[in-house]
């Protein structure tokens, strides 16, 4: 076991080639982070490590994913909000200094310095495991679900529109997908649309594309929708090289 630094919503093991993150559990703690739950942060995967000052006397220590690295965050795409980024570590004002040393003790292991020539650059896999499947959430028009290779799409008659409707229940196995658009719940329009490989153009509105589920107040929340969506993109990009 490596030294451990614990937060205010998480706590930091530094193993010898990688950030083993524990989330905050409680009524104080992030529902996203805790859907989380453990993951393992190879050092391959982040391209640095800053300390900022946090708010009401904190400092925080975050890490900088790869771009490529993580299919949270690349399901994610930059939406979610400061207090449920997975990389922060809020800490007391007094365990400043304790934060600069383990900080400094990471640069050096992390970023492009630290990986060769072919390891520089994105990322052209995912270094950083996915939530596991199988996985299912409630959207404002359908049940999504996904078993590991395949996303299904039941209908709610009471939501969905007549263009889902009359199409019926929909099934799409991973290796038929390019990828997927995630629009957070907590904005204007959120969806899941995931993205055909054989559809020159899809609809334009999501709830008339029979590829997409629309969210909700209290439909599709991002504890329940993005780890779903980031489970099905790491299937996605698993499948283009699978044999």
């Amino acid at each position: 076991m490596g030294d451990v630094l614990a937060g205010n919503n998480a706590e930091w093991e530094f193993e010898p080639e990688a950030v083993v993150i524990r989330y905050s559990r409680g009524v104080r703690g992030v529902r996203f982070l805790q859907a989380l739950g453990e993951r393992r942060i190879p050092h391959d995967a982040l391209d640095g490590a800053e300390l900022l000052d946090g708010r009401r006397g904190t400092a925080v220590l975050r890490l900088l994913p790869r771009p490529g690295a993580d299919p949270v965050v690349e399901a994610a795409g930059g939406q979610l909000k400061e207090n449920a980024d997975p990389y922060r570590l809020v800490l007391p004002e007094q365990s400043r200094t304790l934060a600069e040393y383990y900080r400094d003790e990471l640069r050096p292991l992390i970023g492009p310095q630290a990986r060769d020539a072919a390891g520089d650059g994105p990322a052209e896999r995912f270094l950083v495991a996915p939530p596991a499947a199988p996985r299912a959430f409630k959207a404002y028009d359908a049940k999504a679900l996904f078993d590991g290779r395949t996303v299904t799409f039941r209908w709610f008659w009471t939501g969905a529109s007549s263009a889902k409707w009359k199409a019926g229940d929909q099934s799409f196995p991973v290796e038929e997908l390019s990828g997927l658009d995630w629009r957070s719940p907590e904005l204007l329009h959120g969806h899941l649309r995931l993205l055909r490989r054989d559809a020159d153009e899809q609809p334009g509105e999501a709830d008339q594309d029979p590829a997409a589920v629309v969210f909700g107040l209290g439909y599709g929340p991002v504890h329940e929708s993005l780890p779903f969506a980031a489970a099905v993109l790491a299937a996605i990009r698993s499948a283009r090289v699978r044999p």
